[in-house]
């Protein structure tokens, strides 16, 4: 039986410019059988016999007139010259081409090919939708020609609003079918940007290849350029008459730019001649990081790569053992204060043991975005110059932390105490949860914020230069982050700020801002700071995070035959929840080598397999374990009789309703667990095997994956990759203490 082939997108392709563009384009279609047949227009014979010979069109004009007649509705001419001409190709349009067939051209300048139709039709004509591949190589002519030019590149169309609708759908088709990522943008905005990201760099490579060339004394300089060189100036072998042309079309937005970059290294030469350091490193710092991101905005990853797949799956064996010695990564709420105080502290903080998980580092790249020049991290090491309470600078757009409630809500307070209007936005998990908790006590102390919807969901829209005042604030719940949120406005609120929780709840904030030489009162269940003093750099190390550690305690209490040791867990009082609720359990969990480590407790634990009963687990230990429910959840299947828990609402507005979703995993393993309003009843008993989702929850991952060792099959557990929010080497940890597990993409 003969394979079908898939009907053609369009009709017949005119290129006119069979160039590196529009033969590429035409080889594209071609091989993906997208179009009934190509024809190429161009100035020289030649070029049209090469072509042919070559295979990329089918026949070939000297001129659009001699083949305008044929064409038809559902047929495309693609203009590919270089821009200044695009007008006398536009005239030949109106000339001898039909309204229904679709015209669309690839020049990099949009506004000039705006103005040739204006002078040529008097107006933008329905059927001329203008367009811009973002692809390109150094070489040109047909013997450059591309099939796979546009593969995973953005294709910009700037189709004006009276567009014709068939004659855009036709171009978007078009360029999908070659694998583009289409995208449509106005005129004025495309020409912005593209002088800044295209045209400016081919000025610069085009001008310090022709000084060298021209102006140095030394006529060994080539001969002794590197790889650098060699890679920064590789776009100055584009074609010259094309960019001469570009230049001079987009010559407001292309001198803008140009003005920017001299104001900007007129600075850079300052700053070596004055040997300021600060600066400097700053440049080079944050440019370096900028240029990971766009490499990462390219490759579609995350900040950690294991993120960049939401295909993650973890398949998990039953059983293994949990024994050894580990150290498990840095405290991942120590790590997100430490960026953000040391940013807003006088001097250089040095951090070791930072978490280089998904939510950390995009507190950090937040803070880099405002203007804060921070070294690494490398090796969970990271020196923060700070710039002071009052240091931070507008960022150039919105925010972007993922999928990290912390990051939003704690620099809500931060940025409704600054100058500039800033908004704050996150991933499709964190843009549905709620911000009002947050919002409304920094309305009340005066900060110009909102938030979408009744719940108030992100994005977080924040005015500078709102005077905040400071209050006396009672959490209506038990949340560390409202009370670091208004803690933090509160360094810029005239007066002294209080804030009163129902229960206690992690205590980081005040600690680390004590650590910084910042005065905190803490009374009871009241914390209090005034506004008016200084934070002072100083260093920090973080504790192994006893949330991640989590983890491996319930582990090794419900294997067998257990003994595993846990270094330099991080023992605050406000975050030991889980400890107390394991002993009450049952559990064999010995502390030693106690310690404090800049401000906070450290220690070593040690847990051997015990057989844990089910308990009531009193409601004042809620807030002290509420990040670890998901896997003391997994602790009360594996034990004897019925575990209940309440008060523990809270835990329906993290990354997932993760009672719920608790409720339904474990169901689906065999595990009675009913869920109620604020909690959860789970009757202890065997556990099976299963597929279980887990929505995309690193906490809830990670729980499934510790119930394998008492299941009595094999567990699959899906979308798994925001694991490395928390917890970037999860896997690896696991298996070197015995446990089963393997990741699948």
């Amino acid at each position: 039986m003969f394979e079908q082939k898939p009907a053609p997108i369009i009709g017949r392709l005119v290129v006119i410019g069979v160039g590196l563009i529009g033969a590429s384009l035409a080889s594209a279609l071609k091989k993906r059988s997208a179009c009934t047949s190509v024809i190429g227009v161009a100035r020289r014979q030649a070029t049209i016999d090469e072509a042919i010979k070559a295979g990329i069109i089918d026949a070939g004009a000297l001129g659009l007139k001699d083949v305008a007649q044929e064409l038809v509705k559902g047929d495309v001419v693609f203009i590919a010259v270089p821009t200044l001409s695009v007008e006398s190709v536009l005239s030949e349009c109106k000339e001898y081409l039909h309204p229904d067939v679709t015209i669309t051209d690839g020049a990099s300048v949009k506004g000039s090919v705006i103005a040739a139709a204006k002078q040529v039709y008097g107006e933008v004509p329905p059927q001329l939708i203008p367009g811009h591949p973002i692809a390109g190589s150094e070489k040109s002519g047909v013997g450059a020609a591309n099939p796979g030019l546009y593969e995973d590149h953005r294709i910009i169309l700037t189709p004006l609003q009276n567009a014709g609708a068939s004659h855009l759908n036709l171009v978007d088709s078009m360029w999908k079918a070659v694998g583009g990522e289409v995208i449509h943008m106005p005129v004025d905005v495309h020409d912005d940007v593209l002088a800044m990201t295209s045209h400016l760099p081919h000025a610069i490579a085009f001008s310090l290849v022709d000084t060298l060339a021209h102006d140095a004394d030394n006529e060994n300089i080539f001969k002794y350029a590197a790889g650098g060189f060699r890679d920064f100036t590789r776009i100055a072998s584009s074609d010259p008459v094309m960019w001469h042309d570009i230049m001079r079309a987009n010559q407001s937005s292309v001198l803008n730019a140009i003005d920017l970059f001299a104001a900007n290294l007129a600075r850079l030469r300052s700053a070596v001649a004055e040997d300021d350091s600060e600066y400097l490193l700053g440049v080079f710092t944050r440019a370096k990081e900028a240029r990971d991101q766009f490499t990462r905005l390219l490759t579609k990853q995350a900040f950690v790569p294991k993120m960049q797949s939401s295909n993650i799956e973890y398949i998990m064996q039953p059983g293994g053992q949990v024994k050894g010695s580990i150290r498990v990564p840095g405290d991942k709420s120590i790590s997100h204060r430490s960026i953000m105080l040391g940013s807003l502290a006088e001097g250089v903080t040095e951090v070791e043991g930072f978490l280089e998980g998904e939510d950390a580092l995009a507190t950090l790249q937040a803070f880099r975005d405002m203007g804060v020049v921070i070294e690494g991290p490398v090796n969970g090491r990271v020196k923060i110059h700070g710039v002071g309470l009052h240091g931070l600078k507008k960022p150039a757009g919105p925010l972007y932390v993922g999928n990290s409630g912390t990051s939003m809500r704690l620099l809500a307070g931060i940025l409704s105490g600054q100058p500039f209007d800033s908004v704050l936005t996150g991933d499709e998990s964190l843009s549905k949860r709620p911000m009002n908790r947050v919002v409304n006590p920094l309305k009340a102390m005066g900060a110009q914020i909102s938030a979408e919807g009744e719940k108030g969901l992100p994005p977080v829209v924040i005015k500078g230069g709102a005077p905040l005042k400071a209050m006396d604030y009672t959490l209506p719940m038990a949340s560390a982050q409202v009370k670091s949120c208004v803690l933090l406005a509160g360094l810029y609120a005239a007066g002294e700020t209080k804030v009163t929780e129902p229960a206690p709840t992690r205590d980081h904030t005040e600690r680390m801002l004590r650590g910084f030489g910042y005065q905190v009162l803490s009374e009871g269940a009241q914390a209090s700071l005034s506004s008016g003093g200084a934070l002072k750099a100083t260093k920090i190390d973080v504790p192994a995070d006893i949330s991640s550690s989590a983890f491996f305690l319930v582990a090794a209490s419900i294997t067998p035959e257990s003994d595993l040791t846990l270094t330099h867990v991080g023992m605050n009082p406000t975050r030991v929840g889980v400890v107390n609720i394991l002993k009450q359990m049952g559990a064999d969990i010995a502390v030693s080598n106690e310690r404090t480590v800049g401000g906070e407790p450290v220690a070593d634990l040690r847990v051997r397999y015990a057989p844990l009963k089910g308990i009531d687990i009193p409601e004042d230990q809620v807030p002290l374990a509420i990040d670890e429910f998901p896997v003391l959840f997994v602790a009360a299947a594996c034990a004897q009789g019925q575990t209940v828990l309440r008060g523990a609402e809270e835990l329906r507005v993290k990354e997932s309703d993760r009672i719920q979703v608790m409720a339904d995993g474990l169901a689906i393993l065999g595990v009675n667990a009913t869920p109620t309003e604020d909690g959860i009843i789970i009757q202890g008993g065997n556990i099976g095997g299963g597929v279980v989702e887990s929505h995309g929850d690193h906490r809830i991952a990670m729980a499934f994956a510790v119930a394998s060792l008492r299941a009595s099959g094999s567990i699959r557990i899906l979308n798994c990759a925001n694991v490395a929010t928390s917890f970037p080497n999860f896997a690896e940890l696991a298996n070197s203490v015995g446990m089963q597990l393997s990741v699948t993409e």
